[in-house]
C-alpha cells in the first residue's frame, strides 16, 4: 500500500492505496514499519510522504471499512493511528508532506505531524472535517495544529470543519510553500538535501521544538482517546457516518 524509494539519504513514501489512500489498519502498520526503519538507519537523514497520485494525498479514515468494525476492533485502528501520528512528529528527521492531492481529515492530519508541507497549486484541499461527522479531531492532532497555526487559526480550522485552498493554507501557516504540481517531489527533495551536512542539529533543533507538545499529547491521550471512542458510537455520529459513506 505503500511504495518506498531512496534518493540518496532521502526515504520517500508514496501512498497507494487505491486513488483516495483510505487510512486503514493495514496502512497505518505498513507506514508504522517505514517509520521505525528510517528511525533506526542512521544513513538516513530525510522522510518525505506523499501520494502516487495527484488527485489525493489522503481522504483520510477509511469510514466504510472502520464503520462496520467492533469496538474493540476500531479501538486498535484508532490506537495504532495516534502511535503514527506521534512516531511522525517525533521523529528525529527532517519530515515533509509533498501534497500532490486533496489532504483531508485523517490525511491533513498525517500532513500536519510533518516538519514542513509543500502543496501543489491550483485546486487542492486541505482541512479538518470531523466536527461534521460527530467527532473531535484527535487529541495528538488538535495539539500539534495549535503548534502550527495558533489559536485563531486551529478554532477557526476545527470549529468550521472546511476544506481549504493553498492560498488560504498559506495565509493559515497549514502548509508552507505552494509549489507547481510537477515539482512538488522535487522541492521536497531539495529541502531535505539542504540540511545533509546538519543532522544532529537539526535532530536537537526539532526536539526543542516537539518536546513540549509531546509531552502534553502523552499526559491526555489514554483519556481522549476514550472520549473519541465513546463519540464514535453514539447515534447520531453513526447516522452522520452512514450518510458521510454514501459520498465516500
Amino acid at each position: 500500500m505503500i511504495q518506498v524509494e531512496h534518493h540518496d539519504k532521502i526515504v520517500i513514501a508514496k501512498l497507494n492505496r487505491n486513488i483516495t489512500n483510505a487510512l486503514n489498519l493495514d496502512l497505518l502498520n505498513e507506514l508504522a514499519e517505514i517509520l521505525e526503519k528510517v528511525r533506526k538507519d542512521s544513513e538516513v537523514h530525510s522522510f518525505i510522504l506523499t501520494s502516487t497520485n495527484e488527485k489525493f494525498f489522503s481522504i483520510g479514515f477509511d469510514i466504510p471499512q472502520l464503520y462496520v468494525l467492533s469496538r474493540g476492533d476500531f479501538k486498535v485502528f484508532y490506537k495504532t493511528f495516534n502511535r503514527v501520528c506521534l512516531d511522525l512528529y517525533t521523529i528525529p528527521k527532517l519530515t515533509i508532506a509533498a501534497i500532490n492531492g486533496h489532504a483531508v481529515a485523517g490525511g491533513c492530519i498525517l500532513a500536519l505531524c510533518c516538519d514542513y508541507r509543500f502543496i501543489a497549486d491550483g485546486k487542492k484541499k486541505m482541512g479538518l472535517n470531523e466536527i461534521k461527522l460527530g467527532v473531535p479531531i484527535p487529541y495528538p492532532a488538535d495539539r500539534i495544529l495549535h503548534q502550527a497555526v495558533g489559536f485563531r487559526n486551529a478554532r477557526e480550522i476545527v470549529d468550521m470543519g472546511e476544506f481549504y485552498l493553498p492560498e488560504r493554507l498559506l495565509e493559515m501557516g497549514m502548509i508552507d510553500q505552494i509549489v507547481p504540481q510537477d515539482h512538488v517531489l522535487e522541492k521536497s527533495i531539495e529541502r531535505a538535501q539542504s540540511i545533509d551536512e546538519g543532522t544532529d542539529a537539526f535532530a536537537m533543533i526539532k526536539q526543542n521544538r516537539i518536546e513540549k507538545v509531546e509531552a502534553e499529547i502523552l499526559k491526555k491521550l489514554k483519556e481522549k482517546e476514550q472520549i473519541f471512542l465513546n463519540m464514535w458510537y453514539t447515534p447520531e455520529t453513526r447516522k452522520r457516518l452512514e450518510a458521510a459513506m454514501e459520498k465516500f
